[in-house]
C-alpha cells in the first residue's frame, strides 16, 4: 500500500492525496493551489498521473475549492469513474465547480486585457463552465455513516466534520493480501458550537490517519465572541461613515456572518445600514444551504426555522447578482456593510472592491477566515506592508485592517490534540499519522506534541513523496 500527498504537503491549498491498493488507485480530494499567481497557475495545471488512465475513484470531503475544485480538471483530461460525496457536498460541489470556471474565464480575459504579460496565470483558462458542468456527472451521493464499496478491496463511509455543510471525515477499511487496515482522512475538521451546522463527529479507531494541521500551533478565540467583535467594527466604522468590507468565503462563512448579523439586527445592537452581499455565489450556495436542513444544529432550528423565519435574509440585506450592481457599489456612500468573495482576496469581486475603497482612511477590512501564504489575504493582514497591488495597479493600505479569529471553521491546537488522543485510546489504536493541509511553522510542533504524548510515528510529508505503508 501506497500513499502519495499530491497537493497541501507542507502548505495549506490544492489538496489531494492518492492511496495505492490491489493495484487500485484513489484519490482523497482534488483541490486548487493559492498562492503567488505563476507558481500556482503551473501547480493547478500539472498532475503526475494520467487522469483518464490511472485513477480509478476519488472521494472528496467536502466543497471547499482548495478540495474540490481540480475536478473538473480531471474531467477535461478523460477522467470518467466516480466522485463519491454527501448529498449537500453534490449540491454545492455542482455550484462552486461552475462559478469557479466562470471566475477562470474572466479573470483570463481581464489579465489579457489590462495587465502586464507577467500577470497572465496561463495559457486559457484552467478549465471552462461546460467541463465544469460535464464533471458533476460523476458525482455520487451517500449518506453519513453508511459505509459503501469504492473499489474492490476498499469500502469507506462518511462521518460529519463539522466545517462546512456537507463536510466529512473519511474512514476506509482496506483489504490487501488478507490484510484489513483502517485509514482515515480528516478532510478538514471543523470546531465546536459553530452556528448552523452540527459538532464534529467522533471518529472510529483507524491505524492510520491523514489529518489536516491548519491551526496546529494556533488557539482560536472562543466562538461566542465572534459576534460581539462584529458589533464592535460596525459601530465604529459606521460612526466614521465607512464601508466594511469583508473578504468572506461563499461557502460556510458569509451564510455564518450572515446569520449573526440577522440576529444584531433583531436585537438592536447595530444601527439600520445596507447590507450587501456582492456575490452570485453566496446567493446559490444559500439557497444549497436551505435544502439541507439535515445538516443544522438544533439551535438555528430553535431561533429561525420554528418561526418560520429565514435565517439568511432580513430586511437590511440585499444580493446582488449582475455585474452593473456590483460596479454600482462603489459610487455608493458609506456606511455599508459589503461581502464579497473571494475568502483570501485572490479572485472574485472583493479584489475590484479593495482597489476602489482601500486608500479610504474610514473605511474597514475585516478578515473573517484563513489567508493561506503568499495570498493577497495574508498581504493585507500584514501590518509590515503599506502597499499592496492589485491586479496590475498599487494600492496603499489606508483603511483599517482588522481579522476576528473566532469565526474560523478549522479546529484549532486544543481540538487537533483531543482529536488524537481520541482516536489513540480506541482499538485497533493510532499507529501512524500523516500530516498535511498546513504550513510549516503549525505542523511541525503539532508532530512534535503527537510524537511526546503519544509515541506515534509522524510523517510529515514533501509534495509527491511516495509513503509506503507496510503490512
Amino acid at each position: 500500500m501506497r500513499i502519495i500527498c499530491h497537493g497541501a504537503a507542507r502548505e495549506v491549498g490544492g489538496t489531494c492525496h492518492e492511496l495505492q491498493a490491489n493495484g487500485n488507485r484513489i484519490l482523497l480530494d482534488c483541490g486548487l493551489f493559492q498562492g503567488k499567481r505563476r507558481e500556482t497557475a503551473e501547480k493547478n495545471s500539472t498532475f503526475t498521473f494520467d487522469p483518464a488512465k490511472d485513477i480509478d475513484a476519488l472521494i472528496l470531503s467536502h466543497a471547499h475549492m482548495d478540495h474540490v475544485g481540480r475536478i473538473p480538471l480531471l474531467w477535461k483530461r478523460g477522467y470518467r469513474n466516480p466522485v463519491y460525496c454527501t448529498y449537500a457536498t453534490k449540491d454545492l460541489a455542482a455550484v462552486m465547480m461552475l462559478d469557479g470556471a466562470y471566475i477562470q474565464e474572466k479573470d483570463e480575459q481581464y489579465f489579457r486585457k489590462h495587465c502586464e504579460a507577467s500577470m497572465i496565470p496561463c495559457d486559457g483558462p484552467l478549465y471552462t463552465q461546460e467541463d465544469a458542468n460535464s464533471s458533476s456527472a460523476l458525482f455520487q451521493a451517500r449518506n453519513y455513516n453508511e459505509w459503501f464499496n469504492v473499489v474492490p478491496g476498499i469500502r469507506a463511509k462518511f462521518i460529519d466534520a463539522g466545517h462546512i455543510i456537507g463536510a466529512a471525515m473519511v474512514v476506509m477499511e482496506v483489504t490487501e493480501n488478507g490484510l484489513t487496515r483502517h485509514i482515515g482522512f480528516s478532510g478538514d475538521l471543523g470546531r465546536a458550537e459553530l452556528p448552523i451546522i452540527r459538532d464534529p463527529a467522533k471518529m472510529p479507531p483507524v491505524e492510520l490517519l491523514i489529518c489536516e494541521s491548519t491551526y496546529g500551533n494556533r488557539k482560536h478565540e472562543g466562538i461566542r465572541t465572534a459576534r460581539q467583535k462584529l458589533k464592535e467594527v460596525i459601530l465604529r466604522t459606521a460612526k466614521r461613515g465607512g464601508k466594511i468590507l469583508i473578504p468572506a468565503f461563499s461557502l460556510e462563512r458569509t451564510q455564518e456572518i450572515v446569520y449573526d448579523l440577522h440576529v444584531l439586527w433583531d436585537a438592536k445592537e447595530i444601527p439600520a445600514i445596507p447590507i450587501v452581499i456582492d456575490s452570485p455565489l453566496a446567493s446559490k450556495v444559500t439557497e444549497v444551504f436551505m435544502k439541507h436542513p439535515e445538516c443544522y444544529d438544533d439551535l438555528i432550528f430553535k431561533d429561525f426555522l420554528s418561526k418560520q423565519h429565514n435565517p439568511f435574509q432580513f430586511s437590511l440585506i440585499r444580493y446582488t447578482e449582475s455585474v452593473e450592481e456590483s460596479k454600482g457599489l462603489n459610487n455608493t456612500p458609506g456606511p455599508m456593510i459589503l461581502m464579497a468573495g473571494s475568502g483570501m482576496c485572490e479572485a472574485g469581486r472583493i479584489r475590484h472592491h479593495l482597489r476602489n475603497e482601500i486608500e479610504d482612511e474610514r473605511n474597514t477590512v475585516l478578515a473573517v477566515g484563513y489567508m493561506a501564504e503568499n495570498t493577497l489575504g495574508s498581504k493585507l493582514l500584514d501590518p509590515a506592508v503599506s502597499a499592496v497591488k492589485i491586479f496590475d495597479e498599487t494600492v496603499r493600505k489606508k483603511a483599517e485592517v482588522t481579522y476576528i479569529d473566532a469565526y474560523s471553521g478549522h479546529a484549532d491546537r486544543d481540538d487537533l490534540d483531543a482529536y488524537i488522543a481520541g482516536l489513540r485510546s480506541g482499538a485497533p489504536a493510532l499507529q501512524k499519522v500523516i500530516l498535511v493541509h498546513g504550513e510549516v511553522e503549525q505542523m511541525e510542533p503539532f508532530a512534535e506534541r503527537i510524537r511526546k504524548n503519544h509515541g506515534i510515528e509522524v510523517l510529515v510529508p514533501e509534495r509527491e513523496e511516495i509513503i509506503e505503508i507496510e503490512n
